[in-house]
């Protein structure tokens, strides 16, 4: 098992709000962007720095509200958000 990693959520201006955790950056983004208010015509970009890193995971994040799957438990509803993220780079920090 891989280990579980704390990501960081910044804004351009450095100041860091929200602690994701994860095995990846991705996963991290991903739970980042189903709190996002971006849309798909008008994505939001989320800032990831990992703890103890100087890389800055820089990703445009969207959620889409789409049907539940057919085999969905009883106590989901019949709408669900689904966050989707892309990748557009990775920064290095100068200093923490």
């Amino acid at each position: 098992m891989s280990e579980i990693r704390n990501f960081v959520l910044r804004d351009k201006k450095g100041n860091e709000t929200g602690v994701f955790t994860g095995n990846q950056p991705r996963q991290a983004a991903l739970k980042a962007a189903n709190r996002s208010k971006g849309t798909k015509a008008k994505p939001v970009e989320i800032r990831l720095r990992e703890r103890g890193s100087k890389k800055v995971h820089v990703y445009k994040a969207w959620r889409e509200t789409v049907a539940a799957p057919k085999n969905k438990p009883s106590w989901m509803p019949d709408k669900i958000n689904k966050p989707n993220v892309k990748k557009t780079g990775v920064e290095q920090l100068d200093k923490i």
